[in-house]
């Protein structure tokens, strides 16, 4: 296992652009998939109905969210591994259990008829799309493992490897498919799964070496008891709880923004022009977030070094530069108007909207530096009390805007900048009181 490397530009740039790219082309499958999705028979409507029953999914997931996080923190030793693949695959039987049952009458009539308001037609296919995401969310959780083991061995190149493969498989589905006429949600689940499954092989392929590297280095040493590997894992567990529960709540702020979009004036447009912006959106903000990962990988050196924070605002502003882009009449008419098949009433108002989030980028990765901080420090309830600020942030601009007549997609766009920056503010607080008690 390779030791704490030291900060360089260099040498955090090498690490960061290959998981920046892999978050970026990770997420770019959604907006690839949304073009199956869109050309089927109910069209961009669809695609509400699609993103509708996949943000349940991985709002399900989400309680899963702190493992990467726990890995890179706790499986640096043969037993610390053993132990977290173990809680993994705990983790990951419960929630697919879970993500099972709003899909079932009659929760999904409660769900995506009464929450989400949606037609009958609509509502099965977000019941359908939740159901059988049940082996995608699957891959995500195999994956966990082996991207750990690239993480902790600054091999990020190589997830990003794995990801490059993925998106390549997804978008040969999207060439061949809409061509053929294999179009609508069901393809487009199938696409995107297809993917994720090649994504985790890859992935393995690339750790597995790693993975004898680190079970060879630990022969010799002091064996393990059951009951203390068992310890372990109920230690990490301790550890990813409240990591987890926050971001399940952080997960359920689509699910709030949807409700209230949903009830605006022209609802349907509105969660077309919200779905389609994120889309775009979504792919830059994660990959601003993959500081997380940085943080941990490169520490602060000594005390009020500020170092990544600066590096992490300079990531974001050249990470806005992709939004913008697709503001413009070129590429924005192309992407939206042509394959995402948005109608030409509702183009100038994506456009606008997917050019308001260009700066979302350095709240994003300023907040990605500081919960890799409140990880690295086994602060798990600092990153928490961030995602507890999100959630209640996003809530309170929709609850003050709503009633103000404001549209929906501003709406949207409005809650989504304010929630990150409450959570990036409770956690510097929440720090703070650490080191001061």
């Amino acid at each position: 296992m390779t030791g704490v490397k030291s900060f360089g530009v260099g040498s955090v740039t090498r690490f960061y652009i290959p998981l920046l790219l892999q978050a970026f082309s990770q997420s770019l499958t959604y907006p690839l998939v949304a073009g199956i999705v869109t050309h089927g028979a109910f069209g961009v409507n669809a695609l509400t109905a699609f993103s509708q029953g996949q943000m349940i999914m991985f709002m399900i997931g989400s309680l899963g969210g702190g493992l990467v996080m726990t890995g890179m923190v706790f499986a640096k030793t043969w037993y610390g591994y053993v132990s977290f693949k173990r809680l993994n695959a705990i983790m990951m039987g419960a929630l697919l259990a879970l993500q099972c049952v709003p899909a079932v009458a009659p929760f999904n009539r409660w769900l995506f008829e009464g929450f989400f308001a949606l037609p009958p037609e609509l509502a099965a296919t977000a019941r359908w799309t939740l159901l059988f995401g049940v082996v995608m969310n699957g891959s995500f959780f195999l994956r966990n493992v082996p991207m750990v083991v690239l993480f902790n061995n600054y091999e990020s190149g190589k997830a990003n490897i794995a990801t490059v493969t993925r998106i390549l498989v997804t978008l040969g589905c999207s060439v061949f498919f809409i061509p053929a006429g294999l179009t609508g949600p069901y393809w487009g689940l199938f696409a995107i799964t297809l993917g994720t499954i090649v994504e985790y092989l890859v992935t393995w392929a690339f750790a597995r070496p790693y993975v004898e590297e680190l079970r060879t280095r630990t022969c010799g040493a002091r064996e393990m008891s059951a009951k203390e590997v068992c310890a372990l894992t109920w230690e990490q567990f301790h550890f990813t709880l409240p990591l987890s529960l926050g971001g399940f709540l952080l997960m359920l702020s689509p699910l709030i923004i949807a409700a209230f979009v949903g009830r605006t004036a022209d609802a349907q447009d509105m969660l077309s022009i919200h779905y389609v912006t994120l889309g775009v959106a979504n792919p830059v903000a994660y990959a601003a977030l993959r500081m997380q990962a940085v943080s941990i990988q490169f520490p602060p050196e000594r005390k009020g070094d500020r170092r990544l924070l600066v590096y992490a605002v300079c990531a974001g502003l050249c990470l806005g530069v992709m939004p913008l882009l697709f503001a413009t009449p070129a590429i924005g008419g192309w992407y939206f108007g042509v394959y995402q098949n948005v109608p030409e009433r509702i183009l100038p108002t994506v456009r606008l909207a997917i050019g308001l989030y260009s700066l979302i980028c350095i709240i994003h990765a300023v907040r990605g530096r500081v919960e890799g901080l409140a990880a690295l420090r086994k602060r798990p309830g600092a990153v928490m009390a961030g995602q507890i600020a999100y959630t209640a942030g996003l809530l309170l601009a929709c609850l003050v805007l709503w009633p103000t007549g404001c549209p929906g997609w501003l709406l949207a766009v409005s809650a989504i900048y304010v929630a990150p920056m409450c959570a990036t503010a409770a956690i510097y607080v929440a720090l703070r009181f650490a080191e001061r008690h």
